[in-house]
């Protein structure tokens, strides 16, 4: 079986790159930070228009009619430019929130006690059904604003990713079609971006080395940052096959993997990127401490390592 990625993956793939190189390059990202902004709607339409919410949906139905592997190839690229925003809940409601698909309309997830992330810019909210067993009952979707009036923002780590926390039971709305996929589709998605994230750690921590000069030679001439660098390459590689194979298969045990080494990649590369930069990767103008806060937040939504981890340990019994 050739798991190589065709010629119109790969066209799509540079074609993402360039859209969000040209509307969230770092300019624009900083910009973004320094402002303090929320989810820029303008870019969100931007993103529906060309397809980003709408990849999976039936050319029938408006959408591109693609599937989970090219879903992976769209979301790594937005974790490799660290784009802002409720993405994956958004991409799963698409054919059922309306104005999701268009961009129209910002869709984020509620996970029962956790913190909802970006519910101060939501028009609607995909609430989760506890628990991650394969196949089972999915989530529904409801309205957003009753749920942001009891709720109240709280501090986020990541400055990208607005955090607020939900006191009060949330009630049922109207169940997805398809629904017992949400949270594995959502844990896959959100293992892309990690991946993403890992490899871009690795390719700015392995530009730095080759600049950085110390004892008058470049610290990649080092053996120690060396074996730094070549563990960020191999936990990335690793990352991308467990990634690429459960877009393939969609089984729920190779999706739980494919996250718990996704999000070791993205949390671990990060820290050896920081690591690689000395102190100047601990200070704002740098993107490293950005790339870190975003994978540790992401680590523990849609599916946490422990819980991947259980389904992992059910799956040899």
């Amino acid at each position: 079986m050739d798991f190589q990625l065709s010629d119109d993956q790969r066209a799509l793939r540079a074609g993402v790159r360039e859209l969000l190189a040209g509307r969230f390059g770092r300019d624009r990202m900083r910009a973004a930070l320094d402002a303090g902004a929320g989810t820029d709607r303008a870019l969100w339409r931007e993103l529906g228009e060309a397809g980003f919410f709408a990849l999976r949906l039936p050319e029938a139905q408006g959408g591109v009619g693609l599937g989970l592997p090219e879903a992976v190839l769209l979301f790594e690229e937005a974790g490799r430019s660290l784009l802002p925003g409720p993405l994956i809940a958004t991409h799963l409601a698409a054919g059922s929130a309306k104005g999701a698909a268009s961009g129209e309309t910002v869709v984020a997830v509620l996970d029962a006690g956790r913190p909802v992330a970006h519910l101060g810019e939501a028009d609607a909210l995909l609430v989760l059904a506890p628990g991650y067993a394969p196949r089972a009952a999915g989530g529904t979707l409801r309205d957003a604003a009753p749920v942001r009036d009891a709720a109240g923002p709280v501090r986020s780590a990541d400055p990208f990713t607005p955090l607020w926390r939900v006191t009060e039971p949330v009630e049922a709305g109207e169940p997805l079609p398809g629904g017992g996929r949400l949270r594995e589709e959502g844990a896959l998605l959100a293992a892309a971006e990690q991946l993403g994230s890992a490899a871009r750690t690795t390719e700015m921590a392995v530009q730095h080395v080759g600049t950085r000069e110390q004892f008058g030679a470049p610290i990649g001439s080092f053996q120690a940052v060396k074996h730094l660098c070549a563990g960020m390459l191999v936990r990335a590689e690793l990352a991308r096959s467990a990634v690429y194979a459960a877009a393939v298969t969609a089984d729920p045990v190779e999706i739980a993997g494919a996250k718990l080494l996704a999000d070791d990649a993205a949390v671990r590369n990060a820290r050896d990127c920081l690591q690689v930069h000395g102190g100047m990767g601990f200070t704002w103008e740098s993107d490293v401490h950005l790339h870190l806060k975003r994978a540790w937040l992401r680590s523990g939504q849609w599916l946490t390592a422990a819980a991947a981890e259980e389904v992992l340990a059910g799956d040899l019994c």
